[in-house]
């Protein structure tokens, strides 16, 4: 018995295995295109896309980065990356302390007010939002429309955050408020790091969409020098769309850094998802 449970335990570990190494392949083949395909000449990429570089292009890169401002883009890009993580992590985290606990009348009916907020298209608000942002003349200002795509994240941050501060234990606050600790003591030097993982969490979803973020950014960013690393890239479309060497370039340039970020911070983001998923 022993003998024939090892044998289905390994068969089922094998399964799993290569379920998940076929699943890696799916994922990374794409990528692992783009990559080749961006040291190739145009030619080369429509003889054969499959076939490995004879020889290293990289001038493809050079004239990407010029072309595609990236130099003035990735600074935009951190700029309003940044003001919108700054400005999620201190208004969700305030608001999931105060809906964790039923601290306030009424915290049900927040709670759904921003459930229903999350399906509510941001299409819907593009055109009172732009003319707004026209008459007080913020328009291509980056801090200004970080506001918006925190607006835009803010339902789904404060959900993570009031699950992580669920996870607290309530006698943790109350020997705080025993010792004398307010509010804002109990918030920062109690809460925030045992939190920290909920934190994380938000700021490395809000800080990969907000750099990948596209409809926001070229309504509000208008103007070569206020263009994210994103709208740099497709700004690339016109010019250079029949080039694919170069295109892909500058694809492989955009995605670099999103892919080393994650890969830097895939342990804390897993740590801090299943702390938070105990309760809701």
């Amino acid at each position: 018995m022993g003998v024939t449970s090892k044998k289905k335990q390994f068969g089922i570990n094998f399964i799993i295995h290569l379920v998940l190494i076929v699943l890696v392949i799916i994922c990374l083949a794409p990528i692992a295109l783009v990559v080749i395909n961006s040291f190739k000449t145009n030619t080369e990429i429509v003889s054969n896309p499959l076939s490995w570089p004879f020889v290293l292009h990289l001038e493809n890169y050079i004239q990407a980065w010029k072309t595609g401002n990236f130099s003035v883009g990735f600074i935009n890009s951190v700029k309003l990356t940044g003001c919108t993580v700054v400005i999620v992590l201190i208004t969700a985290s305030l608001a999931g302390y105060v809906l964790s606990g039923k601290r306030i009348k009424g915290s049900g009916v927040i709670l759904m007010y921003f459930m229903m907020a999350m399906t509510v298209p941001i299409q819907l608000f593009l055109f009172p939002l732009y003319y707004a942002y026209a008459k007080l003349n913020l328009i291509g200002n980056i801090l200004a429309t970080s506001f918006i795509l925190a607006a835009l994240y803010m339902p789904l941050s404060v959900f993570l955050m009031r699950t992580f501060f669920l996870n607290v234990p309530k006698e943790l606050e109350e020997s705080a408020r025993i010792d004398g600790a307010g509010t804002w003591q109990v918030i920062w030097h109690i809460m925030r790091p045992v939190v920290s993982p909920g934190l994380i969490t938000v700021a490395i979803l809000i800080g990969l969409q907000s750099w990948n973020e596209y409809l926001i950014s070229s309504t509000f960013l208008q103007g070569a020098k206020n263009f994210t690393a994103t709208l740099g890239f497709l700004a690339m479309n016109g010019s250079y769309g029949s080039d694919m060497g170069v295109m892909m370039a500058a694809a492989s340039t955009l995605i670099g850094p999103i892919i080393v970020f994650f890969l830097c911070t895939q342990r804390y983001f897993v740590d801090g998802m299943v702390s938070g998923a105990v309760k809701g």
